[in-house]
């Protein structure tokens, strides 16, 4: 008697599986489009919806204004800055935190705790002390994604399997050498995502950050828009940043798939 050990095939999947992701895109493009021409035309949500054309025509607006580029320029600059400084600070801390419990103990309380307050709450506090202008953004941000990435980071190191580590010293391994070829690579993945959760916590954090004084950046322009309620100019620059976010991910994503080619990862 023969039975059939082969795998029943999953119905319905078998067309859908076959779509190409750049049709999926096109789908979830469309499928936006529509929900905001839906909102453009609806009495309620039309002022702070306008349509596409409207939007589009925004860009002019501000490039003749001349302030786009110059927004762009400063959010940019501050975000680079405050995120670059956030992660040089938080990958020693993180590392130091895991290796060392003395450290830990007296470090990550205060980390959850100052984690878990908005940014706007101590930006007034920022200001008195380094005052106004592009140094108290960067510090915000550096804070906000300083928070982010090292509790990432610190969970990498101390979930390693302990007889990865174990293994290392019995063949007379260094803490040098064990932190080299057994900590880094291991921790390699967690350290991408905490640089994915950074870069989307500074990004977030720009308008709190842009709060201090500052004479541009997308965020102050937003405020700014809404003092004078320019919807138009105000949801292009919302579009902006979001723009900003999804090409900062796909660059990050680029470089993920070269440093950890090797890991297996679960298909959908």
């Amino acid at each position: 008697m023969k039975y059939n050990t082969s795998k029943p095939k999953k119905k319905g999947n078998s067309f859908i599986s076959k779509i190409p992701n750049s049709v999926w895109l096109l789908i979830s493009f469309a499928a936006a489009m529509i929900v905001w021409w839906l909102l453009s035309i609806n009495p309620q949500t039309s002022r702070s919806f306008p349509n596409v054309l409207v939007v589009a025509g925004s860009i002019r607006t501000m490039v003749d204004r001349g302030v786009f580029f110059k927004d762009m320029g400063s959010s940019l600059i501050s975000v680079t800055a405050g995120f670059a400084l956030g992660f040089v600070i938080a990958l020693p801390v993180a590392i130091l935190m895991a290796w060392y419990r003395p450290v830990r103990n007296i470090i990550e309380p205060w980390i959850q705790f100052v984690r878990n307050i908005p940014p706007l709450a101590y930006v007034p506090l920022v200001v008195i002390s380094a005052g106004v202008g592009r140094k108290p953004q960067i510090i915000v941000i550096t804070i906000a994604t300083f928070l982010t990435m090292a509790i990432t980071i610190f969970q990498g190191v101390i979930n390693i399997d302990e007889t990865l580590i174990k293994a290392a010293r019995v063949l007379g391994a260094k803490d040098k050498d064990i932190f080299l070829k057994v900590i880094a690579p291991a921790t390699l993945p967690f350290i991408i995502t905490a640089v994915r959760l950074g870069a989307s916590v500074a990004l977030t954090t720009l308008i709190a950050a842009e709060s201090t004084g500052a004479t541009a950046g997308l965020g102050m322009r937003i405020r700014a828009l809404n003092n004078t309620f320019e919807s138009g100019p105000m949801l292009l620059y919302i579009i902006v940043i979001g723009v900003i976010g999804i090409t900062i991910e796909k660059l990050i994503k680029m470089l993920e798939r070269r440093l950890t080619g090797w890991q297996e990862k679960r298909e959908i």
